[in-house]
């Protein structure tokens, strides 16, 4: 519920007997490359703080790496298990985080906000220096890393808000949001026959709207990756480890679907999305946190991680998925996923 700061993964959301509600994020200030908001884009001064079980999380992370900015932006990695404080730093020695020196994000928004009643969502921004939160807006986020953070991108970044497209890609993307990244929360959260039922029909048909979109493109805009690709990449990839049955969202599994199958294994496997997944992480929060769904906390062994790296052919309807530029470097060694972890 509000309030209740192990609510999930994105505290943003109200949980219980109500019906499922997601709420818009309280601290919604822009880092900006003219600081507007009083928080201008500058390198190493502010810590991105992420869950990777998290989709919405997730996202800041895919686009963090393709466009290069895992120097200028540090991340840090909470736990995916929460306790009653919510996010914890217990996966780093000592269970502080290393540079914030606090042992739970909910000190980074108390340090903003004291009192602050809502839930303490990922992800969220927090200013190194004064150790107080920034903005946990996951949807501005990104957006303003494609925008705001232009001077600090790695050469050949690829251009993931494109002007001429925006346009196009917000209906794109607000439908995607509403029935599916949102939709199965609606659906695995549901209290009633009625309301489930209505968000998985959402859900089901807005992954039939996308099938036919995709099966003459490879992406969602066409011929390159877009921040719509990295919206409905971390929902694709957790569907048949979570979704589908945690979540109930069982018409099909994705790997039943031979289009949007082949389109994440290709996302998978670009650099910059699947080396960013932690499956291991994935399954634990979501069977082990949401204890209202699923009381025994029991993690299911599959589904079997190494379908993720078989063909897709994909290729064959050509494209460029970083349009003139090029694919990100390695991940850096403190940030790579841990072997069992992923195929």
């Amino acid at each position: 519920m509000s309030g209740d700061r192990s609510a999930g993964e994105d505290g943003n959301a109200e949980y219980g007997r109500k019906k499922f509600r997601r709420s818009p994020s309280h601290f919604a200030d822009r880092i900006t490359a003219d600081g507007r908001d009083g928080w201008p884009v500058e390198p190493g001064r502010y810590r991105l703080v992420v869950s990777r079980a998290c989709p919405w999380a997730s996202r800041a992370l895919v686009s963090r790496r393709l466009l290069g900015l895992e120097e200028a932006l540090p991340v840090a990695v909470a736990d995916p298990i929460q306790d009653s404080r919510s996010w914890r730093f217990t996966l780093d020695p000592g269970g502080r985080d290393p540079v914030l020196g606090i042992g739970f994000l909910s000190e980074a928004y108390d340090a903003r906000e004291t009192g602050y009643p809502g839930g303490v969502s990922v992800p969220a921004v927090v200013d190194v220096p004064s150790g107080r939160l920034v903005t946990n807006d996951y949807r501005q986020l990104t957006l303003d890393l494609a925008t705001e953070w232009t001077a600090l991108h790695r050469p050949g970044a690829p251009e993931l808000y494109p002007q001429d497209l925006r346009d196009e890609m917000d209906e794109v993307m607000d439908g995607v949001h509403r029935d599916l990244n949102n939709g199965v929360y609606r659906a695995g959260f549901a209290t009633t026959q009625d309301e489930y039922a209505a968000a998985c029909r959402d859900v089901f048909r807005r992954l039939d709207a996308l099938t036919e979109r995709l099966s003459g493109q490879r992406y969602l805009m066409g011929e390159t990756l877009t921040e719509a690709d990295i919206r409905l990449f971390t929902t694709l990839v957790r569907f048949d480890a979570v979704y589908h049955g945690h979540f109930k969202c069982n018409r099909e599994k994705l790997a039943e679907n031979p289009v949007l199958w082949a389109y994440v294994r290709d996302l998978y496997q670009t650099p910059g999305f699947g080396d960013t997944v932690d499956f291991d992480h994935i399954k634990r929060h979501y069977y082990q946190v949401h204890t209202g769904i699923n009381p025994t906390a029991i993690v299911p062994l599959g589904p079997d991680l190494s379908s993720w790296l078989t063909p897709h052919h994909r290729e064959r309807l050509g494209g460029r998925p970083f349009g003139e530029g090029t694919a990100p470097g390695p991940v850096p060694e403190a940030e790579r996923v841990p072997e069992g972890h992923r195929p």
